[in-house]
């Protein structure tokens, strides 16, 4: 698991190069059905990602967001890559950097591997089973990372927020949590502020689609935190014909 956590990890930084070559030049934006926008961006680093990952050794069925590849569903062991080629699509058209490229293995229904890589800090959050959860830092060293637990008493609880959707049922949450502090951000490069113990807790009260977690799960779970739906319960990918997530929150113990 460790040689394909590698592998996919450049396939990645491919893809991240090419995203900086649009965002370092004026770019149109279109917008989809589902009235969420899209740029070159996120087709030329979708083309890469499918185009990589059909060329590893074993073919495992692609679910993307931005499509252009057949799924059927998960392959007979269960397994199947989940892609967002431009996690936080917003913050790339408002260019504030916070953007990501997603790329998390499925195998019954969990994430058993993930990326995430931030193109424009160079930074990237890896993780698999059996492996564990990393930091790749800008200089290229691989430092392995972990929750921080739970804040200790008289501790104001450290939150990371949306950047870009706010929920009107948070404000109720977040005064049931207790004394905290909020950090806005964008894209999955919360759970990885999360995963590495730099915050405690992200609720996310509102729509996410399937894409927009999986990779960063993995890296929380195999960094010792949790990503549970309001119950308790594993955000799950069992059902991939249903590309919407439930409200979840993400624990850093």
């Amino acid at each position: 698991m460790n040689e394909l956590l590698t592998e996919v990890s450049a396939i990645a930084r491919e893809a991240g190069d090419a995203i900086l070559r649009v965002y370092a030049q004026p770019f149109d934006v279109a917008i989809k059905a589902d009235s969420s926008p899209v740029t070159a961006a996120d087709n030329a680093a979708n083309q890469i990602i499918l185009d990589k990952l059909k060329a590893l050794p074993e073919r495992i069925p692609i679910l993307s967001e931005e499509g252009d590849e057949a799924f059927t569903g998960p392959d007979a062991s269960g397994r199947y890559w989940l892609v967002d080629p431009l996690d936080g699509t917003k913050e790339f058209v408002k260019r504030n950097d916070e953007f990501t490229v997603n790329i998390a293995l499925i195998e019954n229904g969990k994430p058993v591997l993930g990326v995430v890589l931030a193109p424009v800090f160079n930074v990237a959050y890896i993780a698999a089973n059996g492996v564990g959860a990393f930091k790749i830092d800008k200089y290229g060293q691989r430092v392995a990372i972990h929750v921080s637990g739970r804040p200790k008493e008289g501790t104001p609880w450290r939150v990371m927020g949306s950047r870009s959707h706010a929920s009107p049922y948070l404000e109720d949450w977040l005064k049931q949590l207790g004394p905290h502090e909020t950090r806005p951000m964008g894209s999955s490069l919360k759970f990885g502020i999360i995963a590495e113990g730099s915050a405690d807790v992200y609720p996310r009260l509102g729509p996410t689609s399937l894409w927009d977690t999986a990779a960063a799960q993995a890296v929380v779970e195999q960094a010792g935190g949790r990503v549970v739906t309001l119950d308790g319960t594993p955000l799950c990918y069992a059902n991939p014909n249903e590309t919407l997530n439930p409200d979840f929150v993400v624990w850093g113990h």
